[in-house]
């Protein structure tokens, strides 16, 4: 069993050697055991041919949160994930990414994250994820 301590560690850790997270300033706001949430505001970089923020950034941060949610329990790597992109997003939003475990079985776990701009739903996915050898705290 993983302590709320171990787990924001892990995780802790995991954001301060991710540095293509913090390059686009994606922030760790929130962390426990199975859960994580992450921070962004859409720059103009980010923008594509129609004038909204480029569906593969919302995926980066839906992932983001996934993986440090699932990494407080120890080393993990995305198995999949899909997504459902909800509605346009634009420049100087402010997207907040929740990802909230499922369920675990053996090696393998299901987490949904939901990308809210201030309470409306902007996409939502489901990550899976595997266990991997690795060091623990």
């Amino acid at each position: 069993m993983t302590s709320q301590s171990d787990g924001e560690q892990r995780a802790r850790q995991l954001y301060d050697e991710d540095v293509a997270t913090r390059a686009l300033g994606i922030e760790l706001t929130e962390v426990a055991v199975g859960s994580a949430t992450v921070r962004m505001t859409v720059t103009p970089q980010m923008l594509q041919g129609h004038g909204t923020c480029h569906g593969g950034y919302l995926f980066l941060l839906a992932d983001t949160a996934f993986a440090f949610a699932c990494n407080t329990r120890g080393p993990a790597v995305a198995a999949g994930a899909d997504m459902e992109f909800l509605d346009p997003v634009h420049e100087g939003d402010e997207l907040v990414a929740t990802a909230v475990e499922r369920v675990v079985r053996g090696r393998r776990g299901v987490y949904d994250v939901t990308v809210r701009r201030g309470q409306e739903p902007v996409a939502e996915f489901r990550g899976r994820s595997r266990t991997v050898p690795g060091p623990t705290p």
